[in-house]
């Protein structure tokens, strides 16, 4: 009997450490995704409640849907980082569809568009947009998002990503410098001013500080170019989700992949 009742203690303390790190799991990984949101009017700027959003990655074939509130407004949350097709459909209006939506990590955007009058299998292909600038509409947060583009290009000491997170206004690089004046092999700097080891780095959601060293900009994991596809450095004003420590709030994002076979060598 008193073995039966430790099993049943033991199955009971198991699936509360699996909720538990679902749970965590998944908090985590909200700090380094995207979002995206907008609202939906016709030609004469009225609302319309009730279309059907629907938001595609191409690249995986992954989508999701939604339908306007009473306000017109829709919302996608904790969308992973990538270049979306969004589309618009509404009894009464034709079909829209904007192509090249571009989410980037830990950087919310919003779309407003407007639908045309007519039959829904008549397909308006709204254009442009794929080169805008991004600029952060939706919170307070201050920094910078970098891409493959920058990723690559860029130069790189050891093909290390994380040599680029201090190339933000804001950052001051002291340099590989120790206490004895002697060079040391990490990079150390500050964020307005603030301790250098008060930045916060995670990869993929998941916390790759180094706390042996508590030099900034430093993580315990490689992060080469091959393996990034994009990050972003909050240098202020970073949200209640990331707020741990008060300097830097870095998110690394790890490539997806796609249904097309590719790769690199090095």
């Amino acid at each position: 009997m008193l073995g039966r009742r430790m099993t049943q203690r033991l199955d009971q303390l198991m699936v509360l450490a699996l909720v538990f790190i679902l749970a965590a799991s998944t908090i985590v990984r909200a700090q380094d995704t995207s979002g995206l949101s907008g609202q939906v009017t016709d030609p004469t700027g009225k609302v319309i409640p009730g279309a059907i959003v629907t938001l595609t990655n191409p690249a995986t074939g992954a989508t999701r849907s939604t339908k306007t509130n009473d306000d017109g407004n829709f919302s996608f949350n904790q969308v992973p980082p990538g270049t979306y097709t969004l589309r618009l459909e509404a009894k009464g209006f034709k079909a829209t569809e904007q192509a090249d939506i571009q989410l980037l990590v830990a950087t919310p955007k919003v779309v407003n568009l407007q639908l045309e009058v007519g039959a829904v299998t008549e397909v308006v292909n709204v254009t442009g947009g794929g080169g805008e600038v991004h600029i952060n509409t939706s919170d307070a947060t201050i920094g910078n998002t970098f891409g493959q583009v920058q990723i690559r290009q860029l130069p790189l000491e050891g093909r290390n990503v994380a040599g680029l997170l201090s190339l933000q206004p804001g950052v001051t690089f002291i340099g590989n410098v120790n206490q004895d004046g002697g060079t040391t092999d990490y990079r150390n700097g500050s964020v307005n001013g603030g301790k250098s080891d008060q930045a916060n780095i995670t990869l993929d959601g998941v916390d790759v500080n180094d706390q042996q060293t508590g030099q900034s900009f430093n993580s315990v994991l490689r992060v080469t170019l091959d393996s990034v596809q994009e990050f972003r450095v909050v240098t202020t004003n970073p949200n209640a989700e990331q707020g741990r420590s008060s300097g830097a709030q870095i998110s690394l994002v790890t490539k997806s992949g796609s249904n097309n076979w590719h790769g690199s060598a090095y």
